[in-house]
């Protein structure tokens, strides 16, 4: 073959897998006009023209559109350059089709009704920051304007739901549930209540921030009673309270008396809203933590056993 060799459409046809039909469309169009033509009138096409075809077939199997395709002929663009960009858009949808399997599949555990399956779309799809602004205005509006434990304000900025790019069915369920949780009013109550009152606390002197080794004292000491079947309202579960709030009473520098049981009861009915827990679980999930126990039976157990105990007079040694 040498380079004076021309080519009918239908040689084209043949050594491109094209049809004559394509072929003739995208001479039609510019993209890859005759090189000549017979003296009946038909359309030759030299190597360099079999050599654009080739190349167009090419691109278009890689998805692009033949406006890109033409600006890549004409080298208004590079193909080094049309093959980055395209990539990037590649990656956006393969994204989206993840998102789209994993909300249909949590709609298919969950047998959602259409609304719920609308909203579930909705936030998949939203944006890392789309995420963050949700979960951020939700803070603000319950903990904006006081003064309340810095050390958990910090946690709660810190710890965003990031949502991968191929979730399992359960993030994506779990992210929106936790939507769902931040925009509930109750929800947003009790949490502004919990800041108001460690604020309050502050504002009397409290600066002891996180007390994690406190609560690991308590998960301790009541999970044996627990699985000794200790009833929190028996006899049983006395010991237990007296050295739970004399650990208490050391941490916040505080009598060990009926005033501190009475501090101590309020300070755990306000902290134990269960959805609060439920938060942490959601974000864990949904980032791919590990999703810790629940202290829900630790703390209620405690709340009981101190409830019961609260209202006695106080001991006479």
């Amino acid at each position: 073959m040498n380079g004076d060799t021309l080519f009918t459409i239908g040689d084209l046809a043949r050594r491109t897998g094209l049809t004559v039909k394509t072929i003739r469309f995208y001479s039609d169009t510019g993209i890859v006009p005759p090189t000549d033509r017979s003296p009946a009138g038909y359309r030759l096409y030299d190597i360099e023209a079999l050599t654009r075809l080739d190349l167009v077939r090419t691109l278009r199997d890689l998805g692009l559109d033949l406006a890109v395709i033409r600006q890549v002929l004409d080298r208004e663009v590079s193909v080094p350059e049309v093959a980055a960009a395209h990539a990037d858009a590649l990656e956006i949808q393969i994204r989206t089709l993840r998102l789209r399997r994993a909300v249909l599949r949590a709609v298919a555990k969950r047998g959602s009704s259409p609304e719920e399956m609308d909203l579930m779309h909705k936030l998949a799809k939203l944006s890392d920051d789309e995420r963050r602004r949700l979960i951020t205005d939700f803070i603000d509006d319950t903990f904006g304007g006081l003064d309340a434990n810095a050390d958990f304000v910090d946690i709660m900025r810190s710890a965003m739901p990031e949502l991968p790019d191929d979730p399992e069915p359960e993030q994506v369920d779990a992210w929106v549930e936790l939507a769902e949780l931040t925009k509930d009013p109750d929800f947003r109550a009790a949490v502004r209540r919990m800041a108001q009152y460690q604020a309050a606390e502050r504002a009397q002197g409290d600066r002891t921030g996180l007390h994690h080794d406190l609560t690991e004292t308590v998960r301790d000491s009541v999970g044996r009673a627990i699985d000794a079947g200790i009833a929190p309202t028996s006899a049983e579960a006395a010991p237990v309270i007296d050295a739970l709030t004399a650990r208490y009473a050391q941490t916040f520098s505080r009598t060990d008396d009926t005033g501190l049981r009475h501090w101590l009861l309020t300070r755990l009915e306000i902290a134990g809203d269960p959805r609060a827990e439920r938060y942490w679980h959601l974000l864990a999930v949904i980032n791919g933590w590990p999703v810790p126990p629940s202290l829900a039976p630790v703390f209620t157990w405690f709340t009981q056993a101190l409830r019961a105990r609260n209202w006695q007079p106080a001991r006479v040694e």
